[in-house]
């Protein structure tokens, strides 16, 4: 299982041409390098070219005649950075004629890496109950761009669980997809259900309990003892009809992507262990179901939390942060370097930021900082919200510590931020990152549907952070 190729979903395969297969000259081009490149293909290819109007736009593609029909074709890459991101790619798999096979002509190793995640990215579609329309060209890999396919892989993963309807997927089967990476990667997986999680975790047990599928956390554990410890805690609330706080049927519409923080955390968790960063690695994922029975918890209730800190229920809709409180709690108890948490925690964040912005807590300005710069490095952005001291009080309560909502219809997302950070100590170095974890419509490289939003640039934050960090993995 060290060959790359066998890890990655058989989707993904399709789209990438065997090895030594012939493939066509793909040529990425910009404006400013539009006249070399005309200067430099048969005259007569050039004056077709020319004769097109193609101008190197963004997204702008065209194929190129030759004397067996087709020699190629011509991406335009726009007036961009000097390395191209990979959504310039994205497109292309389902662009090109179905059936032809493509190499990058030229192409720099960074414009490789790029294309290669791009291609990859934009191969994807849910095929599970449905196959695509078409088979998508497909990309001769380029050399030196097997972390960018082992990315892809992981995130193809992490749309999929996303893109499963709840009644195919449930804690129990969100657990197995776990224990599957964990499997595959050499990694430790336990996973705590029953009485253990109603006595260790019992505001996340309180929040299932209403489903017949019962509650359960999943604990991956990887690495050596002598790293720096990185925790990523998910939420995986695998279906949420918002409890007796019954949402209205438009917003429960895609709840099945409620479990998208659990999603993105395996996927980068994955990736880890793939690039086998030198941290010690605690993955907690949080999978229960949030329904409506005689058992489930009622507003008004007092919880118990794993921290020991009682919690009023003002709203059952407004579940995820009780599952991550005790997830966040069971990760500062083993003393971590970092802590990331990911959920799809709020509205207020959409309505704030749109859909592709997932939101960014954090008190670490220089934790920020390189989140934030991560995610301009890798074109997977994240923008930081406050976590206003001067809100903390709206969650006060008259008969609990707490309660798990404000009383004002303002700052949602900051406020359900300010929630899980009471569950933090001061001096554990942490991040909150509030995910939509979807994509409303297909654009290049990102087909509608569940979407691993942020991961990719944790994965470069978490390396920037430790890199040089002496360890040896198994």
């Amino acid at each position: 299982m060290n060959d790359s190729t066998q890890r990655q979903p058989p989707g993904l395969t399709q789209a990438l041409a065997p090895a030594g297969a012939p493939a066509l000259p793909l040529h990425a081009v910009s404006p400013a390098a539009l006249p070399a490149l005309l200067a430099g293909l048969p005259p007569a290819t050039a004056q077709f070219l020319h004769a097109t109007g193609f101008a190197a736009k963004p997204q702008e593609c065209q194929l190129l005649p030759g004397p067996e029909g087709l020699a190629g074709a011509v991406l335009g890459l726009g007036l961009g950075e000097a390395v191209p991101g990979p959504w310039s790619f994205g497109a292309l798999p389902y662009l090109l004629p179905a059936g032809t096979a493509w190499t990058l002509a030229d192409a720099v190793p960074e414009v490789a890496a790029q294309a290669a995640l791009g291609w990859a990215l934009g191969a994807y579609r849910y095929s599970r109950f449905k196959a695509p329309p078409r088979a998508p060209a497909q990309l001769a890999l380029p050399p030196g761009c097997e972390a960018a396919l082992q990315q892809a892989a992981a995130i193809w993963r992490a749309r999929d669980l996303i893109n499963t309807p709840a009644n195919l997927l449930g804690p129990a089967e969100l657990a197995a997809a776990a224990q599957e990476v964990a499997a595959r990667e050499g990694a430790r997986c336990e996973i705590i259900a029953g009485e253990e999680l109603a006595e260790g975790f019992p505001a996340l047990h309180a929040v299932g309990a209403g489903s017949p599928r019962t509650p359960r956390v999943i604990v991956i554990e990887w690495g050596v003892a002598d790293a720096p410890l990185v925790a990523l805690c998910g939420k995986g609330v695998c279906f949420d009809t918002g409890g007796l706080d019954l949402k209205p049927s438009s917003a429960m519409l895609r709840m099945k992507k409620d479990m998208g923080g659990a999603a993105l955390a395996l996927g980068l968790a994955e990736m880890v262990m793939q690039a086998k960063l030198p941290v010690r690695l605690l993955l907690l994922i949080g999978a229960v179901e949030n329904a409506v029975s005689g058992e489930s918890f009622r507003p008004l209730d007092v919880l118990r939390s794993r921290a020991g800190l009682s919690i009023e229920v003002g709203n059952t809709d407004a579940e995820g942060r009780l599952v991550l409180a005790d997830l966040l709690t069971y990760a500062v108890e083993r003393s971590p370097a970092l802590v990331l948490d990911f959920a799809t925690l709020t509205g207020a964040a959409r309505v704030a930021l749109g859909p592709d912005l997932p939101a960014l807590f954090t008190p670490d300005d220089a934790l920020a900082e390189t989140l934030l710069a991560a995610g301009q490095t890798t074109d997977d952005p994240l923008w930081r919200l406050p976590l206003h001291k001067g809100y903390d009080s709206w969650l006060d309560s008259s008969v609990a510590e707490m309660n798990n909502v404000s009383n004002r219809p303002m700052a949602g997302a900051i406020i359900g931020a300010l929630f899980l950070k009471r569950f933090v100590p001061d001096a554990v170095r942490w991040a909150h990152v509030d995910v939509y974890a979807w994509n409303d419509a297909t654009r290049p490289g990102r087909p509608e549907g569940g979407e691993a939003q942020a991961i990719r640039a944790a994965l470069r934050a978490i390396s920037t952070l430790f890199d040089g960090v002496a360890a040896t993995h198994g």
